[in-house]
């Protein structure tokens, strides 16, 4: 069984890199996911194209409980996902990496939970550090190694898409704090951590976010600047899956004991 999955955004839509690939599809009670599961250097790893191998599921139709469930039955505890996304500030240039430490969300009509009362329960999960700060040291040693720029913490805006988002949104958004923008990191962090998987947030910074950039905004740009980096950042996912400890001391797993004691 897989320990490690790797959900692709934007750009990253293919397993390269895995030997023996084959094809899964995982039934949940949220929908059926195919899931592609290789081998790297012994290892085991799952794969999730997040928009679809063609790039046909908008950001607002992801079924994202369907995939983090999938892969939490086919065994994984670890996701490292990618996102192509806009810099707020102009120290975050694009070409650089960055590990967002929180979020800050601004979507409306996405399922963020798995819990909805019921036969369910209702569970009120802590959210105070959502990205696994174990996963994001393995991401920065790797980085090290080949000498790439990532910052090590910074702010996620989640918004709804697809639309980008107007001058005045990114304005207030630089007020509150956020670092980078982009639409697809939320519900998918706050969903693993429900299910006790440590999730980690590979952004990439494809351009300065509207009013910041010099003109219009365009997907053509963004993908234009994901396929021009797209080996180093298959070089950090896949060296990043060495480093990884099997025993971590984060806090990523604790919702699960707090349920246990509550049934």
């Amino acid at each position: 069984m897989p320990r490690i999955a790797v959900i692709g955004g934007t750009g990253v839509y293919d397993p390269a890199l895995l030997d023996e690939v084959k094809k899964v599809t995982e039934k949940t009670r949220f929908g059926e996911v195919a899931v592609m599961v290789g081998k790297y250097r012994g290892e085991e790893i799952a794969f999730i194209p997040r928009h679809g191998a063609d790039h046909s599921v908008a950001p607002h139709l992801i079924n994202y409980r369907a995939n983090i469930m999938a892969l939490k039955q086919l065994g994984v505890d670890c996701i490292m996902a990618t996102a192509a996304v806009g810099s707020l500030l102009l120290d975050y240039k694009p070409g650089e990496f960055v590990l967002a430490d929180q979020f800050l969300d601004f979507t409306k009509v996405r399922k963020h939970t798995f819990y909805e009362g019921g036969a369910d329960g209702v569970v009120h999960c802590d959210m105070t550090v959502p990205y696994c700060p174990e996963l994001r040291q393995a991401i920065i040693k790797a980085g090290q190694e080949k000498g790439l720029t990532i910052h090590n913490g910074g702010t996620y805006v989640c918004t709804e898409g697809p639309r980008f988002e107007t001058g005045a949104e990114i304005k207030m958004f630089q007020q509150l704090g956020g670092h980078v923008i982009g639409m697809t990191s939320v519900p998918e962090v706050c969903l693993a951590r429900e299910l006790g998987i440590c999730y980690a947030n590979l952004s990439f910074v494809t351009n300065y976010a509207a009013g910041i950039s010099p003109g219009i905004l365009t997907h053509a740009e963004v993908v234009e600047m994901m396929q021009g980096s797209i080996n180093n950042i298959r070089y950090l996912i896949m060296e990043s899956v060495g480093l990884i400890k099997e025993a971590r001391s984060c806090d990523c797993r604790r919702i699960l004991q707090e349920k246990r004691m509550n049934q």
